[in-house]
């Protein structure tokens, strides 16, 4: 990856973190957020591990018109801001009642004046960054973070002013482990965007989270959305996907992946309470991207760098960094054997015009 690309990756996620709201309305769960719209996959970084785009052949205009009058109330904002390659994929199980329930009861809460999180335009966030047939890598999360300015759809992630959590920290650490050279964000930033705009599907199991008040959405329907999203990468992704399942639930929630077609890491959670316990010599982040190689060559591995002026953590990206390296030294050896040269010339000149 070149430094034009970490640079464009820094600018996108300074410009995501200006983003973030507080949801405080009933209407924000069930109503268009102004600020986002489902993007296709549009602007997805390119890779050789990507598929056919199921939104390809999807008319959403015309299935909308098939909903019933209280689907649309309650899907509002599904059909608004998830991507449209998982919408198609998605789209009979939201009409499922179990589902409606579930958005009945997160109106419940709104309307009774409890604060949700995330915001609700960053509900779907993660299927936005990492449209379906951009998958390589599943990172599996269970609640998102409850208290204000933290979460943001994405698992584990946080955007700027809020510093990295301690499991966040703890991935950090192994990264380093994985790759010496890697370095954390700077200001101990937690915005993990770039890794899902670069095929990481960061997927919490619950995808929201009354605040202050862990697991308060679970077993209320989610789970059975987010195991749908596993089934079908797992399913549908033939050319391989590797899925870290990190802590119990997560590995639970893979166990029925074909380990011959994709590669299944377990391990320890990354919290405090358990990192010790084997996270850090995981060796996740490297044996993913070895994984990725032996699959799909250089253009399958995942730049696990989340600093602009960090080192890449991938072949191609090595390579094209050497290269411009080289090329970069290659224009400073002509420079300075041009000074060099001019130096010679301004003697020889000034001793023609002392010799007088």
């Amino acid at each position: 990856m070149s430094s034009l690309k970490r640079k464009g990756d820094a600018a996108a996620a300074a410009a995501a973190s200006k983003k973030t709201k507080m949801n405080g309305s009933i209407t924000s769960f069930f109503r268009a957020p102004k600020t986002t719209a489902a993007t296709g996959g549009q602007g997805a970084s390119a890779n050789t591990a990507a598929s056919v785009n199921p939104a390809s052949s999807f008319d959403k205009a015309k299935w909308v018109a098939t909903l019933t009058a209280e689907q649309k109330q309650y899907l509002t904002l599904e059909i608004n801001t998830m991507d449209p390659s998982w919408l198609a994929l998605l789209k009979d199980d939201i009409v499922k009642p179990e589902f409606i329930a579930l958005k009945k009861f997160i109106e419940s809460d709104v309307h009774s004046g409890q604060n949700v999180f995330p915001p609700s335009e960053d509900v779907y966030s993660w299927s936005r960054h990492t449209p379906f047939h951009t998958v390589k890598c599943v990172i599996l999360g269970q609640d998102p973070y409850h208290n204000h300015n933290q979460a943001h759809g994405l698992c584990f992630s946080v955007r700027p002013p809020t510093p990295a959590p301690p499991s966040l920290k703890n991935m950090y650490k192994a990264l380093q482990k994985d790759y010496p050279t890697f370095v954390p964000p700077p200001k101990n930033g937690g915005l993990l965007t770039p890794w899902a705009e670069r095929g990481v599907l960061m997927l919490n199991t619950c995808l929201t989270v009354r605040a202050h008040a862990a697991n308060s959405h679970q077993k209320r329907g989610w789970e059975a959305l987010t195991q749908k999203v596993i089934d079908l990468v797992a399913q549908k992704r033939t050319r391989g996907v590797v899925f870290l399942a990190w802590g119990k639930p997560a590995g639970d929630r893979v166990a029925k992946v074909d380990g011959q077609r994709h590669l299944v890491l377990k391990s320890v959670h990354p919290s405090p309470l358990s990192a010790s316990r084997g996270f850090f010599d995981c060796g996740h982040f490297r044996k993913a991207n070895e994984w990725l190689l032996s699959r799909y060559g250089e253009d399958g591995e995942i730049d696990w760098n989340l600093n602009p002026d960090g080192a890449p953590t991938t072949s191609a990206a090595k390579k094209e960094k050497n290269e411009e390296t080289g090329k970069s030294e290659a224009e400073g050896d002509v420079k300075n054997k041009g000074e060099e040269k001019s130096e010679v010339l301004e003697k020889e000149s000034e001793n023609d015009e002392n010799s007088e």
